[in-house]
């Protein structure tokens, strides 16, 4: 692996599962550890690249191409932030975070 790789993944999955306990400490002071542990499980949208054939392809950028990661998807989160309760909040933050996190990696890796 390159050393350039080595320091995209440094970059993907520190914000993937770093950055969003910060934004949670800033954004949610009083149950920040909460929030931080339901931002950094959004993660779990990934479960939808087992619906692509191959699952991993590393010269394919997923957004746009997996379904939790589309516009579509970005509106739903977007609009989840008007639900009034900082859990719901928080689930909105964390999905939008992993899109924008996705997006940076494509770039970086050339698929965007």
């Amino acid at each position: 692996m390159e050393y350039s790789e080595i320091i995209r993944h440094l970059i993907h999955y520190s914000l993937h599962f770093i950055f969003p306990l910060i934004v949670a400490y800033f954004l949610f002071k009083k149950d920040w550890k909460v929030a931080g542990t339901i931002m950094v499980s959004t993660i779990l949208i990934d479960l939808d690249h087992l619906l692509a054939n191959p699952i991993f392809d590393p010269n394919r950028c997923s957004i746009g191409f997996h379904p939790l990661h589309t516009l579509w998807a970005l509106i739903v989160y977007v609009l989840m932030l008007l639900i009034p309760s900082w859990k719901w909040r928080a689930i909105a933050i964390g999905c939008i975070l992993h899109l924008g996190t996705d997006t940076l990696d494509c770039i970086i890796g050339g698929t965007l």
